[in-house]
């Protein structure tokens, strides 16, 4: 079930049930897509943070392999098209972003320009963590298209055990990229103002 297209959304995440915590309390997400052709997303993850293993701050900087721990992710994909893009954003402020032709058929992305803009804010009950992408940067994004997006977040406790969250679970399995999963639409203008 899509959203209606839109130009900003609030939206709760919801557990794969293959795996739970009972230290998460819930997970959402807010999205805007801005005049400049960025994408504005914010996680909120409420949670007892002392039993969850949250990464350490770092330098901003390109890492992949962030999903094996506690991140925060984005698909991104038009209506017109197969290919997508999938953006993983760390509490240590690091990122990874991956480009796809079609259901898992991808590689790493790499635009010096890209590069989005990651803010962590933390304490004892919830971490906060905006990111901006920016749109321009995405080949396959076309003007005027309506953009299908995927917000999930795999969220690991003090045990090591990992839980998934995410817009919608189509499968048992948690599949952040199976199709069904990028649940929210939002219009992407013609042009930027």
């Amino acid at each position: 079930m899509a959203v209606n297209p839109s130009t900003s959304r609030l939206v709760a995440l919801t557990c794969n049930a293959a795996v739970r915590s009972q230290a998460i309390h819930g997970v959402e997400a807010s999205i805007s897509l801005r005049a400049d052709s960025t994408l504005a997303i914010s996680y909120r993850l409420i949670a007892d943070i002392n039993r969850l293993c949250i990464p350490l701050a770092a330098v901003t900087r390109r890492v992949d392999g962030l999903w094996q721990h506690t991140c925060f992710e984005a698909f991104i994909q038009t209506n017109a098209s197969p290919d997508y893009y999938e953006f993983n954003f760390s509490p240590s402020g690091e990122w990874a972003a991956y480009s796809f032709r079609g259901y898992r058929d991808g590689r790493p992305f790499y635009d010096d320009g890209l590069s989005p803009e990651i803010v962590v804010r933390c304490d004892a009950d919830k971490i906060e963590l905006d990111a901006v992408v920016r749109l321009d940067r995405l080949p396959a994004l076309r003007r005027g298209s309506l953009l299908r997006l995927g917000l999930s977040a795999v969220i690991e406790s003090s045990d090591g055990a990992l839980s998934y969250w995410a817009l919608k679970h189509p499968a048992d399995k948690p599949d952040f990229h199976h199709p069904d999963s990028l649940a929210l639409e939002l219009a992407l203008p013609e042009r930027s103002a």
